[in-house]
This record gives C-alpha cells, structure tokens and sequence, in this order.
C-alpha cells in the first residue's frame, strides 16, 4: 500500500471485529512510528497499549458509567472551542449526523446520548486501544506533534491491513483509563485510538471534505 492510498482509505471505523491484532504487527507499527516530527526532536507522546483483560475490564468500567449516565470527569482541555462559527459548526453538525444516523442512531432519540456513550466506551468493539499522553509541562507546539504522530501510527496501521478510530471522549473518563494503565499525575490523557480489524457488513461511512478553494490560498508560483 503505498502513502496515497494510506491516506485515501484512512477513515474513522466504529466497527471493529474481535479478531486479534498481532503484538508484533503493533510493535512494528509504533517503532516505525517513532520516526514522526517532533520539534526539538522532543517526542512528547507516551503511549499505553491496552488489549486483553485489562481492556475488558476498562471496557466494563466505563460503558457501567455511560449506562448509568455519569457526565464524566470534569476536562482537562475543550474538546472544541466555545461557540464554533460558520463554517466550522457547519461542518461539525453534518459529520456527526452523517456518523450517528450509521450507526442507527437518530439525532432526536431520546437516548442519543446514552447510546453514543456506550458504543464509545466499547471502542465500538476494537481489540486494542492505544492511549496517547503527555506530559503536562507540555505546551500547545507539543500537542501539534503528538497529532503529527498519532497520524504517522494511523496510516501505518492501514498499510498493515487494519483499521483505527481516534477517541478524544476518552478523556471524559480519564480517571478510569488512569486507573487502568497506571498513568501518573504528570501526564494529561489526549485521547485514545481503537485499533483493530473492519467489521464485515456494516455499512461505511466516509464524511466529506472542504474543496481546495476553501482550505488552501495559494501565495506567487
């Protein structure tokens, strides 16, 4: 697979099946992974992989909490700012109807919110979870690389064949996930990354993107 089609097929998948991912296919993919930039050559990120029980167990924990519906701890950065303006709210409210009606979902159930928690608290079925830190000294260019890294690991998983569903709602739980992985104080949660293998026959679902003429301006040439 080569870094076009990587890119082309990466997508959020909300439907994993349980087949296991190899350790050594994940060791290969955050090895390669390392080779992401980080200005300074810093590499702010530390990564927990979670698979087997000790996700079950995190799995139990937090779909018990969306169940119950436990607003979650309190965040520790905006998911997204206050207020998003045109065309930024635009274009958050079409992806997350076009994502919720996938999944069966209608924007006016009464229990949207409970359902979207527990399919996210499950990692939609994946078999592992990468969960991405950093250090709280860190500053917002070290947020940048640690996008910039998390890219590098979702486009590797594609050329292994598998699939991944970044998961900033993970943080709404960080205290569990803390608990579970063992992460110190000094770390702050950035997200977690569902990893695994599509589910087959599930419809897909793939969100639009800006023209050009919105995104890019280009300056002389």
């Amino acid at each position: 697979m080569d870094v076009y089609e990587a890119v082309d097929s990466r997508r959020a998948v909300r439907a994993f099946s349980d087949a296991p991912v190899a350790r050594e296919v994940l060791d290969r993919v955050l090895a390669a992974a390392a080779r992401a930039p980080s200005s300074g050559n810093l590499q702010p990120w530390h990564v927990y992989v979670v698979a087997g029980e000790p996700l079950a167990e995190l799995k139990r924990r937090a779909t018990g909490r969306a169940r119950a519906g436990d607003p979650g701890d309190e965040r520790e950065y905006p998911m997204y700012p206050a207020g998003l303006a045109s065309p930024y709210g635009d274009r958050f409210a079409a992806a997350a109807t076009q994502r919720y009606e996938a999944l069966g979902i209608e924007r006016d159930a009464p229990d949207r919110p409970t359902r979207i928690g527990v399919l996210n608290s499950e990692a939609f079925g994946a078999p592992v979870v990468l969960f991405c830190y950093l250090d709280r000294t860190m500053g917002p260019g070290q947020w940048g690389d640690a996008g910039m890294y998390l890219q590098t690991v979702m486009l590797l998983l594609r050329a292994e064949g598998l699939h991944s569903c970044p998961q900033v709602m993970w943080t709404t739980y960080r205290r569990t996930v803390g608990e579970i992985v063992g992460a110190d104080d000094g770390l702050v949660l950035f997200c977690g990354v569902a990893v695994g293998f599509e589910k087959t026959g599930v419809p897909r679902l793939r969100t639009g993107r800006a023209g050009l003429e919105e995104t890019v301006t280009l300056v002389g040439g």
